[in-house]
């Protein structure tokens, strides 16, 4: 058995009447990857937070390096070899990459001042290091969320960890992008540094770890080898169920639609968006799942949004139901029956200081709405068909939205869109950074819903499009490198149209944004 680097015992940690651990053990060796997975609100965030002194534990004990601590707070837990990344990148996005990578420990000259010149050649050999070439001398905020995050990665592991914590590190990282990541998780193994890597991403589990533990309700309920397990396995653990009902209950996600040869009820041709999309067309038929498959900065949210009239086009056009729309933004999207679901929910869905009835209901007022009032009784029929339906987890529909998990808070802004009835559902990365059970959950009413007719221009992970997509489109730098559909659709295929679009053998893509 290698050393220990990290040891938690039996920590035990209570908000107000919620017992969010309940006696958590977990032991981190050097040299090894250490997955810890468990649906939202298992208590993962709560042990990262005890073993990095943002929290203090109401019962048990942590020891580093073989000795008993109590950090103070992230700072000390960090000087103390404890590095942590986190899903949402803590940078400072106005100081320069070079800033951001060694801020706090800038490098300086006999006179104490700044060497400016040593912290960008160190800069840039770190990062090189990780695949990242970039110009070291610009404002972090400028480049791409993935670039961003790999910087994030660069500074924790740069700053001689014992320990490096990795929640949800790769939610934002292209498949080439994960491939490094492994390949940087690897050379920190073979350096004797224990990893605790935080995932909802079960493939990456079984890639990249050695051990992994089970969170369920505050408590470790399952802890082993991965060679040991499973992925229904690891599933079943999270869930609560028995391994034969989760078998027996897995989502027909992934079952081809019937869209015959029907008219598309929503056509955009060569669209054109200055540096950022180069002639893209699709077109969507009811109760067609249309995948956008691509490496990180290929087009896929670009054109999402193109579509949907969030971004203004250069040239091109949309038609809907056949009719072409010489003027397209969010709002005629919306009237023509397309809706969209973005990306970031947090910054573009949902109003965290609003209700879950308020958040449903904010874009159907108009149609809620009688000789200037709204009417009440409708607008809680809406609400609580949809709280039904999409089985959002709430207290009562005037719960904050903000308080609820990010996968109930998925479902409340599907919710949002789906009670405008609309044509086509535009669907960003639909079930980033949520947990299992809720994943699966949208998974499924995506699949539903194409049932019932409706049609869906979904960007996801590559795994999610190749399970749930009729046809792919796959994006390089913003053109159409092909397109798949049916048996056609495979992780290879797509993989080999987006090397074959470049023929000079650059298909790997750029990490310099």
């Amino acid at each position: 058995m290698n050393e220990p680097v990290c040891e938690a015992h039996a920590i035990s940690k209570r908000f107000g009447g919620t017992l969010a651990l309940d006696h958590v053990s977990l032991r981190l060796d050097a040299g090894e990857a250490h997955a810890l997975v468990g649906e939202n609100g298992a208590g993962k965030s709560t042990l990262i937070k005890v073993l990095t002194g943002v929290h203090r534990p109401d019962g048990g004990a942590v020891r580093h390096l073989g000795r008993p601590v109590s950090f103070s707070g992230p700072a000390d837990a960090q000087d103390a070899g404890i590095s942590t990344i986190y899903q949402e990148v803590e940078l400072a996005p106005l100081l320069s990459v070079a800033d951001n990578l060694f801020l706090g420990r800038e490098p300086i000259t006999r006179l104490g001042l700044l060497d400016r010149s040593r912290l960008r050649r160190e800069a840039t050999e770190v990062l090189a290091r990780y695949g990242v070439a970039v110009d070291v001398r610009r404002p972090l905020g400028e480049l791409g969320l993935g670039i961003r995050q790999m910087v994030a990665i660069a500074r924790a592991v740069s700053a001689r960890a014992r320990l490096v914590i990795m929640d949800e590190a790769t939610s934002s990282l292209a498949p080439r992008e994960v491939d490094r990541l492994a390949e940087v998780i690897e050379v920190l193994r073979e350096q004797g540094i224990a990893i605790l890597y935080v995932t909802h991403k079960l493939d990456e589990v079984f890639r990249v770890c050695q051990r992994v533990s089970v969170l369920r309700d505050g408590r470790l309920v399952r802890t082993g080898p991965v060679r040991e397990t499973s992925r229904i396995g690891l599933v079943a653990a999270m869930l609560g169920r028995p391994v034969a009902e989760v078998r027996r209950g897995v989502t027909s996600f992934g079952e081809a639609h019937e869209v015959g040869r029907a008219a598309p009820v929503l056509r955009a041709e060569s669209l054109v968006r200055e540096h950022a999309l180069h002639g893209v067309s699709v077109e969507v038929r009811p109760g067609e799942v249309v995948g956008l498959a691509g490496l990180l900065g290929s087009g896929r949210s670009e054109t999402a949004r193109a579509v949907f009239g969030a971004d203004p086009l250069d040239a091109g056009s949309v038609e809907v139901a056949g009719r072409a729309r010489r003027r397209w933004n969010p709002a005629i999207a919306i009237r023509s029956g397309v809706c969209m679901v973005p990306e970031d929910r947090k910054a573009e869905g949902v109003v965290p200081g609003l209700s879950v009835r308020d958040n449903i209901t904010l874009a159907a007022l108009p149609r809620l709405t009688r000789g200037g009032l709204v009417s009440r009784r409708a607008r809680d029929r809406v609400v609580d068909a949809f709280i039904r339906r999409l089985r959002i987890k709430v207290s009562s529909p005037d719960q904050k939205v903000g308080e609820l998990s990010g996968g109930n808070q998925q479902k409340v802004l599907l919710a949002r869109m789906l009670c405008l009835h609309p044509a086509v559902l535009i669907l960003d990365e639909p079930t980033r950074g949520i947990d299992i059970g809720a994943k699966a959950e949208i998974q499924a009413l995506i699949d539903e819903l194409a049932q019932e007719g409706l049609g869906v221009l979904l960007v996801a992970e590559l795994e999610e499009i190749v399970e749930g997509a009729d046809t792919v489109v796959v994006l390089r730098d913003g053109t159409a490198a092909g397109v798949l559909r049916g048996a056609e659709i495979g992780e290879r295929p797509i993989m080999e149209l987006i090397a074959a679009a470049d023929s000079d053998g650059a298909a790997g893509g750029r990490f310099d944004d």
